[in-house]
C-alpha cells in the first residue's frame, strides 16, 4: 500500500536582524521589514534603515525556504516565501512569525505593540495583507511595495477588514504585473482598506528613491 504526504513534526529557527537606536528610550514603534522573493533579510534591512524616522526600532525577517539564485557574481543564496506546494503552511509560519516576533520584542520592553507597521516588497505584498486581513487588529499600519494582493481575499471567511493606514505602491513598467493588474489589485483593497492611499510611479519592479520619499512622509505623519 501506498501513502504520500505522510509527515512529521519538526523544530525550525526562524532568522532576522535587529535594528535598535543608540539612544533608545522607552518603548518604540517598531517597523518589520519583509523581503521578497530570491532577496535576503539584509537587503531590507537597508532598503527599511533608509526610510525609516529617528526612534523606530526595524527588525528585518527572513523566509524560510533557501535556494541558489544566479547573480553577475555567481550562484548566491537567496529566501522565498511560500510556493505552490501547501502554501498555506507556509502562510501560517509567516504569521506565527510575525506575532511570536512582537510579542517577544514587546515583552523586553523594547517596542510598543500598539504601534507596529508591516513593510513588504514583491512577493512579501500578498503575504503582509494576508496577515493584515487575518490580525486586523496587530497593526497600526501597513506598506506594500510591487506585489500583488491575496488570491483568496474574495473567498476566505477569516479575512476581516482592516481599517488602519496602508500605503500600496507600485511601478508602471512592472515586468510581473501590468497595469491593469494593479489597477484591479488597487480597487479590491480599496475596497477593504478604508486608510488605503496608493500611488503609481515610473518604475520596473524595484524600489526607486520616489517610493522612499512617499514611505518616510507615511511613517513621519
Amino acid at each position: 500500500m501506498d501513502q504520500t504526504d505522510l509527515s512529521l513534526k519538526a523544530e525550525v529557527s526562524l532568522y532576522y536582524d535587529l535594528h535598535v537606536p543608540a539612544a533608545a528610550k522607552g518603548p518604540m514603534p517598531l517597523l518589520i521589514a519583509v523581503h521578497g522573493y530570491g532577496a535576503h533579510k539584509r537587503y531590507m534591512m537597508r532598503e527599511a534603515r533608509s526610510v525609516v524616522p529617528d526612534g523606530w526600532v526595524i527588525a528585518s525577517i527572513q523566509a524560510q525556504h533557501q535556494h541558489f539564485r544566479q547573480t553577475d557574481d555567481g550562484l548566491r543564496v537567496g529566501f522565498g516565501w511560500l510556493t505552490d506546494f501547501k502554501p498555506e503552511e507556509s502562510v501560517r509560519l509567516h504569521h506565527d512569525f510575525v506575532l511570536q516576533l512582537i510579542d517577544k520584542l514587546g515583552k523586553n520592553g523594547i517596542v510598543n505593540t500598539d504601534d507596529v507597521y508591516l513593510y513588504g516588497f514583491s512577493q512579501a505584498c500578498a503575504l503582509n495583507f494576508r496577515f493584515a486581513f487575518t490580525y486586523p487588529d496587530v497593526l497600526s499600519g501597513i506598506i506594500g511595495l510591487c506585489g500583488g494582493i491575496p488570491g483568496d481575499l474574495d473567498t476566505n471567511d477569516n479575512y476581516r477588514n482592516f481599517t488602519a493606514r496602508t500605503l500600496y505602491l507600485y511601478g508602471d513598467d512592472d515586468e510581473f504585473y501590468s497595469n491593469d493588474r494593479f489597477a484591479e489589485f488597487e480597487s479590491k483593497l480599496r475596497a477593504r482598506l478604508p486608510g488605503l492611499a496608493s500611488k503609481q510611479f515610473r518604475a520596473g519592479h524595484e524600489i526607486t528613491e520616489e517610493m522612499r520619499e512617499e514611505i518616510r512622509s507615511f511613517l513621519i505623519s
